[in-house]
Protein backbone atom coordinates (compact mmCIF):
# COMPACT_ATOMS: atom_id res chain seq x y z
CA UNK A 1 0.00 0.00 0.00
CA UNK A 2 1.86 3.20 -1.04
CA UNK A 3 1.51 6.51 1.36
CA UNK A 4 -0.67 9.29 1.04
CA UNK A 5 0.59 12.88 0.75
CA UNK A 6 -1.85 15.12 2.35
CA UNK A 7 -0.70 18.96 3.26
CA UNK A 8 2.89 17.37 4.00
CA UNK A 9 1.44 14.81 6.41
CA UNK A 10 2.66 10.73 6.15
CA UNK A 11 -0.73 8.31 6.24
CA UNK A 12 0.27 4.54 6.67
CA UNK A 13 3.81 4.90 6.74
CA UNK A 14 4.32 3.29 9.89
CA UNK A 15 8.26 2.44 10.50
CA UNK A 16 10.11 0.81 13.30
CA UNK A 17 11.30 3.23 15.46
CA UNK A 18 13.35 1.66 18.45
CA UNK A 19 13.79 -1.41 20.26
CA UNK A 20 12.71 -1.70 23.91
CA UNK A 21 14.78 -4.05 26.36
CA UNK A 22 12.41 -4.11 29.85
CA UNK A 23 9.05 -3.37 30.95
CA UNK A 24 9.73 -0.77 32.78
CA UNK A 25 11.20 1.80 29.85
CA UNK A 26 8.35 0.45 27.56
CA UNK A 27 5.66 2.11 30.04
CA UNK A 28 7.84 5.17 30.46
CA UNK A 29 8.11 5.29 26.59
CA UNK A 30 4.67 4.94 25.87
CA UNK A 31 3.59 7.64 28.55
CA UNK A 32 6.15 9.66 26.78
CA UNK A 33 4.95 9.50 23.39
CA UNK A 34 1.38 9.44 24.24
CA UNK A 35 1.91 13.06 26.01
CA UNK A 36 3.77 14.22 23.05
CA UNK A 37 0.63 12.87 20.39
CA UNK A 38 3.27 10.44 19.56
CA UNK A 39 1.01 7.19 18.02
CA UNK A 40 2.81 4.03 18.29
CA UNK A 41 1.82 0.55 18.21
CA UNK A 42 4.66 -2.35 19.68
CA UNK A 43 5.41 -5.24 18.65
CA UNK A 44 6.52 -8.20 21.06
CA UNK A 45 9.15 -10.20 19.47
CA UNK A 46 8.56 -13.75 18.97
CA UNK A 47 10.47 -16.37 20.91
CA UNK A 48 12.07 -19.28 19.33
CA UNK A 49 10.97 -22.69 20.07
CA UNK A 50 14.17 -23.76 21.33
CA UNK A 51 14.24 -20.60 23.38
CA UNK A 52 11.43 -21.02 24.75
CA UNK A 53 12.33 -24.43 25.65
CA UNK A 54 15.75 -24.15 26.97
CA UNK A 55 14.77 -20.78 28.67
CA UNK A 56 16.75 -17.70 27.91
CA UNK A 57 18.55 -14.36 29.64
CA UNK A 58 16.26 -11.77 31.33
CA UNK A 59 17.03 -9.21 28.75
CA UNK A 60 16.21 -11.59 25.61
CA UNK A 61 12.34 -12.46 27.71
CA UNK A 62 11.41 -8.75 27.52
CA UNK A 63 12.17 -7.19 23.96
CA UNK A 64 9.46 -4.89 22.48
CA UNK A 65 9.68 -3.19 18.44
CA UNK A 66 7.88 0.25 18.71
CA UNK A 67 6.59 1.58 15.34
CA UNK A 68 5.87 5.11 14.61
CA UNK A 69 4.94 7.29 11.76
CA UNK A 70 7.55 8.15 9.91
CA UNK A 71 6.59 12.25 10.28
CA UNK A 72 6.93 11.68 14.16
CA UNK A 73 10.90 10.30 13.81
CA UNK A 74 12.17 13.69 14.39
CA UNK A 75 10.07 14.42 17.93
CA UNK A 76 10.32 10.90 19.18
CA UNK A 77 14.42 10.90 19.01
CA UNK A 78 14.47 13.93 21.07
CA UNK A 79 12.28 12.13 23.73
CA UNK A 80 14.01 9.08 24.01
CA UNK A 81 17.69 10.80 24.26
CA UNK A 82 18.75 8.86 27.77
CA UNK A 83 16.11 6.17 28.20
CA UNK A 84 17.73 3.06 29.29
CA UNK A 85 17.09 -0.10 27.49
CA UNK A 86 15.66 1.71 24.18
CA UNK A 87 17.94 1.09 21.13
CA UNK A 88 17.23 3.35 17.91
CA UNK A 89 16.84 2.15 14.56
CA UNK A 90 15.14 -1.12 15.27
CA UNK A 91 14.43 -2.45 11.53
Amino acid sequence: MESINFNALFFNHEIPFCKVYSMESKDKLQKLLLTNRISFFVEWQEKKLWQRFFGSTDEEKNVFTIRINEADCGLARDLVEGLESVKLGAG
